[in-house]
């Protein structure tokens, strides 16, 4: 009977190192994605924000919303019809 108490405990011991390396490696795995996904999204952030200054360097600052004229809102539908759309 102690032989079997013996080789329980063996095997309770290497299956309970094995669960615990098991489990770093998953914890591993996991902080390993993390910081290739936080490196990827660095860099498309970094990315976009060169594209963006690029941008507003070439076409100015600010909202297009502001391009537009004023006086547009004010047309009737017809005005509108007659200056954009019957060209």
């Amino acid at each position: 009977m102690g032989i079997i108490k013996f080789i329980l405990a063996v095997l309770g011991l290497i299956l309970g190192v094995y669960m615990v390396l098991w489990v770093l490696g998953i914890i591993s795995a996991l902080l390993w994605y993390g910081v290739v996904v936080g490196v990827l999204a660095a860099v498309g952030y970094g990315g976009y924000r060169l594209f963006r200054s690029a941008e507003d360097k070439a076409l100015g600052a600010g909202p297009a919303s502001l391009e537009i004229d004023d006086r547009d809102y004010s047309m009737s539908w017809e005005e509108y019809d007659r200056k954009y759309l019957k060209k």
